[in-house]
């Protein structure tokens, strides 16, 4: 590294202390040279000195497991790369029997052994094998303590809705005492006036755009330095360095001054339904708002990137109705979104203290099961009805013979370097179908095939934890958007008051901010973007990471006193290498005259294995999880309860 560029990284405030060479520059990812390489880009890092989780990973239950981490995916990579093709001959036999073995702690694996517990009655026992140090999958937090205040942010799964009653799921949530009613008092204005209004979620402004919202338009637009465009609706984009037919646009995106022109479906599957479901989502948004290509990109790519990890050039057009087969009281963004201080992590957290009383200390109420510590050694004691295994990767699973003519099956899985095995009565597959298509053996050709149509996008999640967000209010806005660089929009939150140390929020206190950055790649096909990404994904190291960060937030907020090296008190990186499974046109209803790829593995399972992931709805989501991991149940109870 030049002398100009350690001062650089001085000023930026990086430490010295974890200073590496950079070895895989933007030009070598372009040129594809490493795309069909066999060795992984962790192996990379780590060859060549690259860093990947930096020196601060956060406090509490969660510092060892930001994303998904180095361990994990090494493990994954050694299942793809085939090094548990065969039966390890050193594998040991535990010798256990299981009811029921869940591949799988997310959110689909922890509900289905909610519902196997509830459902196959005492004496029924179920164990969950997890590949990360703590359950959850992506509904994980991050923690901080910054000047004496701890502050949570999510590793990736954000909000929830309020359920209708007695719906299924609010039934869910009575399982586990979920109260949401708890959700009715936030922090507080502390601060300077004017107030500003502050978001429950990490993307509730992003949504709704208020006054408090502002556009950054730097170099993409002819702008350097960039330019700041605060309450830009109020102002019809005056200001922008904007083509007139883009503003126009995009004005009356906004407004609605032109009519959407919404195609109604009665169900899925009807003849519209599945028309949509034949051309791209980029194609039925042109043609509904009536919008150039170039605008449908510039808008809507981050934003569906943000929930089905590529944008809408990728994406099946049923994708703009998916979301919506998960009814709730309220899925708006200005009052139906609600939040735990670190997101979902909080219901998960439920779910285990239902299932394993003693997992987390004291009670099971709101504030008790988010704010107590997890009793790891409590997840795993023999003479319980459900077994928590952590830092298990499941690396075999197959029947012992023909899959509907078997007793059990073999689950061989890896921890701390041993390989183990164990027999169950059933499996539930629910760690997603990336990995599922690898592990389950014994898999037949139409299943299989079917899952070869799934694609797949990585995530980047970064949690910034600042002294304060003085910089924003002087530009007098909570939250903003930008266009190029790393991330695309990031927003101040405030919190449940049951979660947190301080009833209050304001800019002179700490908060974090949370940066979310995909990896959409528009113009190519869906799979390549997902493999060039991942690439980019698993081979950039920390430490360029934490640079583009305070590259980027310096040059936004710098002329409002924002000072990198000050004002930065940590950065965790969550790293989702197959974050969102990305429907292509025909995942939701088939196309040329074939059925669709999830039908094979929802409609039946296959022998005792039945598969739960939430990708197979095509809308990842906990109560798409949870709906999932309930039909999977129900397919395998016969087995367990003859």
């Amino acid at each position: 590294m030049s002398e100009s560029s350690q001062h650089t990284d001085r000023v930026l405030g990086m430490k010295d202390s974890v200073c590496r060479r950079d070895f895989l520059n933007s030009a070598l990812l372009a040129s594809g040279s490493l795309l069909m390489s066999s060795v992984t880009p962790a192996r990379l890092l780590a060859q060549e000195g690259g860093e990947w989780e930096g020196n601060y990973t956060g406090e509490g239950d969660y510092r060892n497991s930001a994303g998904n981490t180095e361990e994990v995916f090494r493990a994954a990579h050694a299942v793809r790369d085939g090094q548990y093709d065969a039966v390890p001959s050193d594998a040991i036999n535990t010798g256990e029997v299981y009811d029921c073995v869940i591949v799988g702690g997310g959110f689909a694996g922890l509900s289905a052994a909610l519902f196997f517990h509830n459902r196959a009655g005492p004496g029924r026992t179920c164990l969950v094998l997890e590949n990360h140090p703590i359950f959850g999958g992506v509904a994980k937090r991050n923690e901080f303590v910054v000047d004496g205040h701890r502050l949570y942010a999510p590793q990736a799964s954000v909000h929830f809705q309020p359920p209708y009653p007695k719906s299924f799921l609010e039934q869910v949530y009575d399982t586990i005492g979920f109260d949401w009613n708890a959700f009715k008092q936030y922090q507080t204005w502390q601060g300077p006036s004017p107030e500003i209004p502050l978001s429950r979620s990490p993307y509730q402004m992003l949504s709704t755009m208020p006054k408090s919202y502002g556009f950054y338009l730097g170099t993409k637009f002819g702008k350097q330095p960039g330019l700041w465009l605060t309450d830009p609706w109020g102002k019809n984009l005056e200001g922008a360095p904007l083509p007139e037919k883009t503003r126009r646009e995009l004005l009356a995106l906004h407004h609605g001054h032109r009519a959407r022109r919404r195609w109604e479906y009665d169900y899925p599957g009807d003849e519209i339904s599945r028309r949509l479901d034949s051309i791209t989502l980029e194609d039925y948004l042109m043609e509904i708002y009536g919008l150039s290509r170039e605008t449908a990109r510039l808008w809507f790519t981050s934003e569906t990137a943000g929930g089905m990890g590529l944008g809408p050039d990728a994406l099946s057009g049923f994708c703009e109705y998916s979301w919506s087969s998960i009814p709730s009281v309220d899925d708006s963004a200005q009052t139906g979104w609600q939040m735990f201080p670190g997101g979902n992590s909080g219901m998960i957290r439920l779910i285990v203290k239902t299932l394993i009383p003693d997992a987390i200390e004291g009670p099971r109420s709101m504030e008790a099961v988010w704010k107590n510590r997890v009793n790891f050694d409590a997840l795993d004691r023999q003479d319980q009805p459900v077994r928590l295994r952590l830092r298990s990767t499941a690396v075999r699973v197959e029947h012992a013979g023909e899959p509907h003519k078997s007793d059990f099956v073999w689950i061989t899985y890896i921890k701390g370097g041993e390989t183990y095995r164990v027999k169950a009565k059933t499996v539930v597959m629910a760690g997603g179908g990336w990995i599922t298509r690898r592990v389950v053996r014994d898999l037949e050709p139409g299943r299989r095939s079917a899952y070869s149509q799934f694609y797949y996008a990585p995530y980047l999640v970064a949690n910034v934890a600042v002294r304060n967000w003085e910089f924003l209010y002087k530009l007098g806005i909570s939250g903003a958007r930008w266009f190029e660089g790393i991330g695309s929009f990031t927003e101040v939150r405030k919190m449940a008051t049951f979660g947190i140390d301080s009833p209050v929020a304001g800019p002179d206190l700490p908060t974090v901010l949370t940066l979310f950055v995909d990896f959409a790649k528009p113009g190519l096909p869906t799979a390549e973007q997902g493999h060039r990404g991942r690439m980019e994904l698993l081979s950039t190291s920390f430490r360029d990471y934490e640079r583009k960060i305070r590259e980027q937030m310096t040059e936004m907020f710098g002329r409002t006193g924002f000072d990198a090296k000050r004002d930065i008190a940590g950065i965790v990186l969550n790293r989702w290498g197959h974050a969102f499974v990305n429907p292509q046109p025909g995942f939701f209803f088939g196309a040329n005259g074939k059925p669709a790829p999830r039908d094979a593995l929802r409609n039946a399972p296959f022998g005792r294995i039945a598969f739960s992931h939430s990708d197979l709805s095509g809308a990842q989501d906990h109560r798409n999880a949870f709906q999932e991991s309930h039909r999977a149940v129900s397919q395998l109870l016969d087995w367990v309860l003859v």
